[in-house]
């Protein structure tokens, strides 16, 4: 009896202090890197996966303690789908009441296809729901910041509508829109098509930008893309406009002259053969599958038939006679 009763005053003081603990625990505050921190629930996370992307992300230390007080509290199978933000000081108890009950306002913001990284960042500047941390640096303290190893921020970021919780900070949804892009681009590039003369995913995406850029046709994409892609197999320069206009920067002025053609920089596409230095603006996903699966086509040229779609040419004879025809009314240039 005197055994029994010992080893029920010993599990009473366990209980008792793992209670304690509990409560100790429950009500710490969690000290994080920095201000704030915010990460993103997928529908249909589980809870110890949730787990381990709050530990990866230095939100919380002490997984195990974290689910057991879940778990005690029954509400460990309740986490909700969400974009969360969380400031330093927050407790577990905090956290776990957060994440499973929703309690987040999310808004949004959206970079459009065809940008280039200067709208994107005047979009987020002129956001008052962003915390804006950036406005005052470089392009390339951007880059650094986020972990990019790219030396220019053209084309790196995937347009798309973000979520985010009010006063997210313009670097975190920056560092979710290159992230984005590099899933993006690597999951195209493990599935392209064989004999395409890119020798990087980057070159490929340089390709995307371009294509982007030329029409805004999704069924013409691949088109475009063969295209180019042939005429880089024959050593043909691409010469295609939009690389000239990004090249000639705020010079620009609306209209493209023979003299803008003329005048060399590392954009223009008459004046050198194969890729520009850089993409030339986001492209979207339907672009970044163009370049990597193009159309199988023996066009070599092609030009605008004023209505947003392109006729498309195998010689130069033939896209002469198309640009007499849809360029010039049908008649030849004096």
């Amino acid at each position: 009896m005197g055994l029994i009763i010992k080893t029920l005053r010993l599990s009473l003081l366990c209980l008792a202090l793992a209670v304690v603990w509990m409560l100790y625990f429950a009500n710490s505050a969690i000290q994080l890197s920095g201000e704030t921190e915010s990460f993103d629930i997928e529908a249909g996370s589980r809870f110890r996966g949730v787990t381990r992307q709050l530990v990866q992300q230095g939100v919380i230390k002490d997984p195990v303690s974290f689910e057991i007080l879940a778990r005690g509290l029954g509400v460990a199978s309740n986490v909700k789908a969400g974009i969360y933000e969380v400031k330093s000081g927050i407790t577990p108890l905090e956290l776990l009441d957060m994440i499973t009950s929703g309690s987040t306002t999310q808004v949004s913001i959206t970079f459009i296809e065809g940008w280039t990284f200067a709208q994107m960042r005047e979009e987020l500047n002129a956001s008052d729901k962003v915390k804006h941390m950036t406005m005052s640096e470089t392009d390339e303290q951007i880059l650094k910041d986020i972990g990019a190893t790219e030396v220019m921020p053209e084309g790196l970021f995937f347009p798309d509508t973000y979520f985010f919780t009010p006063n997210t900070s313009d670097r975190d949804i920056l560092k979710r829109s290159y992230l984005a892009m590099q899933g993006k681009l690597k999951a195209a590039w493990d599935v392209k098509s064989k004999g395409l003369p890119y020798s990087t995913p980057y070159e490929a995406l340089i390709m995307a930008s371009i294509v982007e850029k030329e029409t805004g046709r999704a069924s013409e994409r691949p088109q475009i893309a063969g295209v180019f892609i042939n005429r880089m197999k024959i050593g043909m320069r691409l010469q295609t406009d939009p690389t000239v206009i990004y090249g000639l920067g705020a010079r620009f002025d609306g209209n493209l002259h023979k003299q803008d053609l003329l005048n060399d920089t590392p954009y223009n596409t008459y004046t050198r053969s194969g890729l520009p230095p850089s993409p030339i603006a986001m492209p979207g996903l339907g672009a970044i599958n163009a370049a990597l699966h193009p159309a199988q086509t023996k066009a070599l040229y092609f030009v605008g038939k004023g209505d947003g779609s392109h006729a498309f040419s195998a010689s130069l004879n033939e896209h002469n006679n198309a640009v007499i025809k849809y360029q010039l009314g049908g008649k030849h240039a004096r």
